[in-house]
């Protein structure tokens, strides 16, 4: 009797550990995921990526204007000052646009940023793609530099018709990747 409840037990708990290997998987899948899933869908405001060439495969429809308002912000704590040098466009669908930024360091040291966008309304965010953005990759600015950069877009032909108007927005986040850290301790230690 003692045999068969062993034998139970470690059924039992070689179960349970399975469980906890499958949710610890799950935890670990889940964010990449849910970017994946937010890219295609355009849930929460992500927007989506595209080539050049891909662009230029649209054709702007030129009996139709959007409205694409631009915001942006800067995490509490970070010292940049972030703005767009103009505030809404009006664009035909399937026409590539180019608009810029300013972004100002202004802390007395070299800092590194991240920008992370969004669209607003949500269902408009699956119908706008960038070609070029400074949200690709990390922004590094010296002590009190001031940069300008560009942001190339293009609102797919498609966009529902009901949505004459859509926002995208940026907030600049200090960059934590351990890449960055790196940089920013040898920036700040150059003898070392």
């Amino acid at each position: 009797m003692l045999n068969a409840q062993a034998k139970a037990t470690r059924r039992l708990a070689t179960r349970l550990l399975l469980v906890v290997v499958a949710m610890f998987g799950f935890g670990y899948l889940l964010v990449p995921l849910y970017d994946v899933f937010c890219e295609v869908t355009g849930l929460n405001g992500k927007t989506g990526r595209m080539t050049a060439e891909a662009a230029e495969a649209f054709t702007p429809d030129p009996t139709r204007t959007v409205t694409v308002e631009f915001v942006t912000n800067v995490n509490a704590g970070f010292s940049w000052s972030f703005r767009p040098l103009v505030t809404r466009v009006e664009v035909n669908p399937g026409a590539q646009t180019e608009v810029m930024f300013e972004v100002t360091n202004r802390s007395s040291d070299a800092t590194v940023g991240q920008a992370v966008p969004s669209v607003a309304p949500n269902e408009a965010a699956r119908f706008f793609s960038k070609t070029e953005c400074f949200c690709f990759t990390e922004q590094k600015l010296a002590a009190g530099e001031t940069r300008q950069m560009p942001v190339r877009f293009i609102v797919d032909p498609r966009l529902p018709k009901n949505i004459e108007s859509l926002t995208l927005g940026y907030t600049f986040f200090r960059a934590t990747s351990p890449a960055t850290a790196g940089r920013e301790t040898a920036d700040k230690n150059p003898g070392s």
